[in-house]
């Protein structure tokens, strides 16, 4: 069915999910915070469904509105494209590209990127968020969010591997000194181990042997936390024994801070990847990304 209101208040409803809020949205487009809140309301009515859940600090996608979402911003994007098609400007990144990456990666890898990117396209700006968090991608708006990941949760998201970082388990010297040395990985069933809680199975890490034979070992969670930085924090106090990709260790393993375990081992590389909504055509803002990030970390 289509009629010549169809796609009213969609933009208002993409705008308002995107910016986190009625009053960033009403400042967005040039409207009252009480006309954005009337288009939102009439957008219901129409759908027959609640799409967003209100409080009075913060708004989030009911499931209805999550699925209602992806569709809109297809849509947005959909004729974005077809504008630039016919002004012979079809592959002209523009506008806010809203991006989460893990701290510790982003001041590593990601400043000369950006830069770089910037330059390339400068009608782009990019809302940078820096979180180890787990992160509802089309619920909160986000157009990438870079994760180490082995398995994503939702089939509506896409993952391209950007970068393979090399894994190491570490200790602090002050841990040994209490605990013993630790001469194989499948020890560490003995010992304080610091899990990253946002792993699917946090508990469980593998390895490799030296002819190649994969294996897992149970460790106990001493500590659990979903921050890198913070399992680098404890492991470096001697709070115990913690695995971590290369970006966050490399400095404080040439200082002697902490002591890497089991060199004679090989290690398993910690993929990580770009992960976006599943959609038939990407925005060039997005693409152009993706394919930078792809190029300079390869």
């Amino acid at each position: 069915m289509t009629h010549n209101k169809l796609f009213d208040g969609i933009v208002i409803f993409v705008h308002v999910v995107k910016s986190g809020g009625f009053s960033a949205a009403a400042n967005d487009l040039g409207h009252s915070t009480s006309f954005i809140s009337k288009a939102l309301n009439k957008l219901e009515a129409k759908l027959g469904v609640r799409l967003l859940n209100r409080t009075t600090r913060s708004i989030s996608l009911t499931p209805e509105g999550k699925l209602y979402y992806q569709h809109c911003q297809q849509l947005i994007d959909d004729a974005e494209s077809a504008f630039d098609l016919v002004t012979q400007n079809d592959f002209n990144p523009k506008g806010r590209l809203k991006v989460s990456c893990p701290v510790q990666f982003a001041h590593k890898h990601l400043t000369p990127i950006i830069e770089e990117y910037l330059s390339r396209y400068p009608n782009v700006n990019i809302d940078l968020n820096l979180s180890d968090r787990h992160l509802d991608v089309i619920g909160d708006g986000y157009d990438l969010v870079i994760r180490a990941t082995a398995q994503l949760d939702e089939s509506s998201l896409i993952c391209r591997k950007i970068y393979s970082a090399k894994g190491y388990t570490v200790a602090a010297k002050s841990y040994l000194d209490k605990h013993g040395l630790i001469y194989h990985p499948r020890e560490l069933s003995k010992h304080h181990c610091i899990c990253y809680s946002n792993l699917k199975f946090p508990t469980k890490w593998d390895y490799l042997e030296k002819d190649g034979r994969h294996f897992i070992v149970d460790v106990k969670d001493k500590i659990s936390c979903n921050d890198g930085n913070m399992l680098l924090s404890m492991a470096l106090s001697g709070q115990g024994v913690a695995r971590l990709p290369d970006f966050y260790l490399n400095e404080h393993i040439g200082n002697g801070n902490l002591t890497l375990l089991f060199p004679d081992l090989p290690t398993k590389p910690i993929d990580v990847f770009a992960i976006y909504p599943s959609k038939q055509h990407l925005s060039p803002k997005v693409r152009a990304f993706i394919d930078l990030i792809t190029e300079q970390l390869h």
